[in-house]
C-alpha cells in the first residue's frame, strides 16, 4: 500500500505541486481523466478537510470509487449532468478540473459553459480553479493526440479564455512542463 501511494504521488508530482493543495482544504475534482492523480490529490487534504469528485456517468463514478478504495481515502463521487453538480454554493477551497484527455475542449459550449460556472458557484469567495490539460505537442506527436479540440474552444482562448469568460478573476497560465498545461483563475 505504501508503495502504491508513493508511486503516483511521484508520477504525478508536477500536477500536485501545481495543485498546491493543502491539508484541511475542501476540494472538488471535475472530471476523472487520471485516478491515480484524483486519489493523489484527494489524499493532501487528509482527514480535516473534504474531498470530491464530480463526472457525468456512472463508469467513470466506478473508476473514481475504485481509485479511492485502492488508496484507502475518502472521496465523494457524485455523477450528475455537468450544469447542476450537486453541491451546495461556496463550499470549496479549490477546483481542479482534470482536462488532460481533453474534457473541457470536447465539451459542448453549453456544457463547458455550465460546468465552468457551476465550479464558480461552488467555490468559496477567493477560491481558486485549477485547469490541467495536455499540453499541446509539436511535429509527429501533434497528428498522434488523442483528445479532439474544440475550433470554438481554441479561438475562445482555449482554458484561459474559458475561465475569464465565467468571471473568473485573474486568469492566468502557469505555463507547461512535463506535458501538462497549468491554467488558473480566482473567485473574487
Amino acid at each position: 500500500m505504501f508503495l502504491r501511494k508513493r508511486t503516483l504521488t511521484k508520477r504525478d508530482s508536477v500536477p500536485m505541486a501545481m495543485a498546491a493543495v493543502r491539508m484541511g482544504e475542501r476540494l472538488l475534482q471535475i472530471g476523472i481523466d487520471d485516478p491515480g492523480l484524483a486519489s493523489a490529490l484527494a489524499a493532501k487534504v487528509g482527514l480535516s478537510g473534504a474531498a470530491a469528485i464530480a463526472v457525468s456517468t456512472e463508469a467513470d463514478a466506478a473508476r473514481a470509487q475504485a481509485a479511492a478504495a485502492n488508496a484507502g481515502i475518502l472521496i465523494d463521487v457524485q455523477a450528475s449532468p455537468w450544469r447542476r453538480l450537486p453541491f451546495e454554493a461556496g463550499s470549496f477551497d479549490l477546483v481542479v478540473v482534470q482536462s488532460t484527455r481533453g474534457l473541457l475542449a470536447s465539451m459542448s459550449p453549453e456544457d463547458r459553459v455550465g460546468v465552468l460556472q457551476e465550479a464558480y458557484r461552488v467555490l468559496r469567495s477567493g477560491g481558486r480553479i485549477l485547469v490541467i490539460e495536455s499540453a499541446p505537442r509539436a511535429g509527429l506527436g501533434a497528428l498522434l493526440q488523442r483528445a479532439p479540440v474544440s475550433e470554438q474552444y481554441a479561438r475562445g482562448g482555449g482554458a484561459e479564455g474559458a475561465l475569464a469568460a465565467e468571471r473568473f478573476r485573474p486568469v492566468r497560465s502557469l505555463g507547461d512542463h512535463e506535458g501538462y498545461r497549468f491554467t488558473e483563475g480566482l473567485k473574487i
